[in-house]
């Protein structure tokens, strides 16, 4: 019952989170700023959505293969079309219940496909470690190919210019901003779940023996080149989508494969903060907007377009997928 609660308390306080981000998005805008974004929306070209609609779509469909993938081995031959609406149904679900969807989206394959929840449950960790381990990879790309972005990080996000000690080292503070970060999470998850050095220790310990388990994971894979494949593909879709949106706004359609790889970075980030990125995406678009000489209104504008976009093909696709999963299942079971 205590952990029920607490687990409520988790997730109206990351709803309530994206609600404040939302507002404090807005909150200073200029009349300047609202109307750049009424006429930036008035005259987007909205056929470009569609594109990015379909895909959106196909990143879930390769997901879904990809899990097929990691399934295989525990002997168990799967449907496509159960696997690709499973993984729509947790996306959907996840939108309410962070996390929840990677148990609903397993149950609701077990359900169809006969296969043990437990084993499926350990193929979505694998590959949630699998995407941590490619998103740091995407991180690291971003930064490489764009080494002035540190300082233009800590001058955008922190509204200072760096001192003089900063700009030789821009990467220090950035640093040394992380480190805190992490320390004071580290220091509340202690307070809060009364742990001691040691079970930090044992955690640590843990982390490290899933990335490593993830990476070495591939080598049992049938289908290894498959898996490394559909991944790279997966990341693309989401780069693409970026890319392309770029061009939905007049404002924001002379950049380009550089500036995708850092709003796909951030959006992530975005994601990860609140319940599909509510509130926290677009504003992560924003601040990262802002990076490349685009306005407030500009870049909050590109980051609700984009977030929209994503989250109506999680709706429609995850709405569809629950109801067609027993429909077609009853069909081809010639009930």
């Amino acid at each position: 019952m205590k952990k029920k609660a607490i687990t409520i308390v988790q997730y109206i306080f990351f709803f309530a989170l994206g609600i404040f981000l939302v507002w404090w998005s807005i909150k200073d805008l200029s009349s300047t700023d609202k109307s750049q974004i009424r006429e930036s929306l008035k005259h987007a070209r909205y056929i470009l959505i569609v594109p990015v609609f379909i895909i959106l779509i196909f990143s879930h469909y390769i997901r879904a293969l990809r899990w097929m993938l990691l399934i295989e081995p525990l002997g168990y031959s799967l449907r496509k079309s159960n696997t690709f609406f499973a993984v729509m149904i947790g996306y959907l679900t996840n939108l309410a219940f962070p996390r929840l969807g990677e148990v609903v989206r397993c149950t609701a394959l077990a359900r169809y496909e006969k296969v043990p929840v437990d084993k499926l449950i350990g193929t979505v960790i694998l590959e949630r470690i699998i995407d941590s381990i490619t998103l740091l990879l995407i991180f690291g790309i971003t930064l490489a190919i764009q080494p002035d972005l540190y300082e233009q990080i800590l001058n955008t996000f922190f509204q200072s210019p760096a001192n003089s000690e900063t700009k030789k080292h821009p990467y220090l503070l950035l640093g040394l901003l992380v480190i805190a970060l992490i320390v004071i999470f580290v220091a509340a998850w202690m307070i809060i779940k009364k742990k001691s050095f040691k079970d930090l220790f044992r955690a640590v310990q843990h982390i490290i023996k899933s990335i490593w388990a993830g990476i070495i994971a591939i080598q049992h894979l049938k289908k290894r080149m498959s898996f490394v494949i559909y991944t790279i593909l997966i990341w693309v879709c989401y780069i693409g989508c970026g890319y392309i949106g770029f061009f939905a706004l007049q404002e924001t359609s002379q950049y380009g494969i550089k500036e995708a790889f850092t709003i796909l970075s951030a959006g992530s980030i975005g994601v990860i903060v609140t319940p599909g990125g509510i509130g926290a995406y677009p504003v992560m678009l924003q601040k990262t907007m802002q990076l490349y000489g685009s306005s407030k209104g500009i870049g909050l504008a590109f980051g609700w377009l984009l977030w929209l976009s994503q989250t109506v093909v999680i709706l429609v696709g995850g709405l569809l997928s629950f109801v067609a999963l027993p429909i077609i299942n009853k069909k081809q079971s010639g009930e």
